[in-house]
């Protein structure tokens, strides 16, 4: 399959029939010092069409809506919304010309209503009171409009993450966009929810809202979008009717070559290495029980699943066997010794290496840069610690170099901050921290969230080296 040109898009023009594009970019051109973010990419997007933008972590995909949304400058290159200019513009000015985009991570105060929420930064500081009774009516129009469905009087910290995810794009319906960008709207949804959230967006679409979805999960690409426009390392390399590729063809556009999956060969499992003994763990508030008399054990050379709805226990889990809460009942071990009241520095000694489910609150400190998060695991260690107390900058920073390597961090350098990576490449950053150190149990929380399908397949090949190596995963 051909990239298109920089200069053309047939497969737009021929998805929006005769009618002009109502969004065209035009040569985009972004570079955050020598690294090459986004390189000359074209693309157009029509009244009522939906089109999956695809690509590696790190294929500028998140850079390119970023501009477009007006969060980044572009160094080249122009944009045209609604047949006029749009160029060196704000967040503020993108939604006044109706583009609106939700984040991969939502943007929403706990402590405040739905309407709150969605009325926050739509009035001026200088009006005398708030006209509340007015938005309500006009929110219940638009969900009515849209079909969706949420309690606008509800605090959001009370809602699902499936209702979070309305309200972010009734946050966008509300200030009238016609464009609406969205960051992997499906990372942390339900299967149902994604079946409502699909049903949603094509009934938007079907009443003239253009839609940009960027996602890594393919079969869902293959459901919602009616085209793909595929980056790697910052430039188009693929464009297509969706209906006319399957998986794997979009896969070996992303990654460029063919996509290998793993094969799993039965083991037989080895000695115990970590149990739950009718373990409880109790809400601190309520007093009600988030984990109710729980046996769990892994043993090497063993991945056991944990399967479920987001949200009925697997943070409790994860809490208990990370060392950040200590069980109100029952007993936890960790080869075969009583974890009375364990911390997560005296697992970590002990061989347990852990993926948490939330990368940018639990997983890394993005204000840091990557060779010192990948030393958060290894304080006090030799011999990049002496005497425990003195740290080798140089020989960290090697190190650093050579996982960052070995997994494929896309970055500048090491002395990044994590901050500014894309969110799968901070995962394989994770990844790289807590495989390496070749743990005895590993406690993977999601590990591929966020992942291309190259780098899902890297991961489920290193999680099956480590089991055959020895180690007991549990995987949730």
């Amino acid at each position: 399959m051909e990239p298109p040109s920089a200069s053309s898009d047939p497969l737009a023009t021929a998805a929006g029939g005769d009618q002009p594009p109502i969004l065209s970019i035009n040569g985009i051109s972004k570079h955050f010092g020598s690294l090459i973010a986004n390189q000359d990419i074209s693309l157009s997007l029509h009244a009522g069409e939906i089109v999956a933008l695809l690509g590696e972590n790190g294929a500028g995909k998140t850079t390119l809506m970023n501009i477009l949304f007006g969060h980044y400058r572009a160094d080249s290159g122009n944009i045209e919304a609604f047949g006029k200019p749009l160029d060196q513009h704000s967040p503020e000015d993108a939604l006044e010309r109706g583009i609106g985009m939700v984040h991969q991570h939502f943007t929403l105060a706990d402590n405040l209503s739905v309407l709150d929420n969605i009325m926050l930064g739509t009035e001026s500081l200088w009006q005398p009171f708030s006209r509340r009774s007015r938005a309500r009516k006009r929110l219940r129009q638009i969900m009515d409009d849209a079909g969706l469905s949420v309690d606008i009087e509800s605090p959001i910290r009370d809602l699902s993450v499936g209702e979070r995810q309305r309200v972010e794009i009734l946050k966008a319906l509300y200030r009238d966009v016609r464009i609406l960008i969205l960051d992997e709207p499906t990372a942390v949804l339900t299967p149902q929810e994604v079946d409502d959230l699909f049903i949603l967006l094509r009934s938007m679409a079907s009443r003239g809202l253009a839609i940009i979805i960027i996602s890594h999960k393919l079969h869902e690409v293959l459901s919602i979008s009616d085209r793909v426009v595929v980056l790697r390392g910052g430039r188009v390399v693929g464009n297509a009717r969706t209906a006319e590729v399957d998986r794997n063809q979009l896969a070996e556009m992303i990654v460029g070559r063919a996509v290998e999956r793993p094969s799993v060969e039965a083991r037989p499992a080895g000695e115990q290495l970590l149990a739950l003994k009718a373990v409880t763990v109790r809400d601190r508030a309520t007093r009600k029980a988030t984990l109710d008399r729980i046996d769990l054990q892994v043993r090497a050379h063993e991945i056991v699943g944990v399967a479920g709805v987001s949200g009925n226990g697997q943070a409790a889990l994860a809490s208990v066997l990370s060392g950040l809460c200590t069980p109100d009942e029952g007993e936890f071990l960790l080869q075969g010794e009583l974890m009375k009241r364990p911390t997560p520095r005296m697992l970590t000694g002990k061989g347990l290496a852990r993926i948490p489910e939330d990368r940018h609150s639990q997983g890394v400190i993005s204000e840091m840069s990557l060779w010192e998060n990948l030393l958060l695991d290894e304080l006090g260690q030799q011999p990049i610690w002496r005497m425990g107390l003195l740290l080798d900058r140089s020989m960290a920073r090697h190190q650093a170099c050579q996982l960052i390597d070995e997994y494929d961090v896309r970055c500048h350098n090491e002395e990044q901050p994590v901050g500014l990576l894309s969110g799968g490449n901070m995962q394989k950053l994770i990844l790289a921290r807590n495989l390496a150190r070749s743990p005895d149990v590993i406690l993977a929380n999601q590990p591929t969230r966020g992942l291309d399908e190259g780098a899902i397949s890297t991961v489920h090949s290193l999680l099956i080296d480590a089991r055959n190596r020895g180690a007991g995963i549990l995987l949730t």
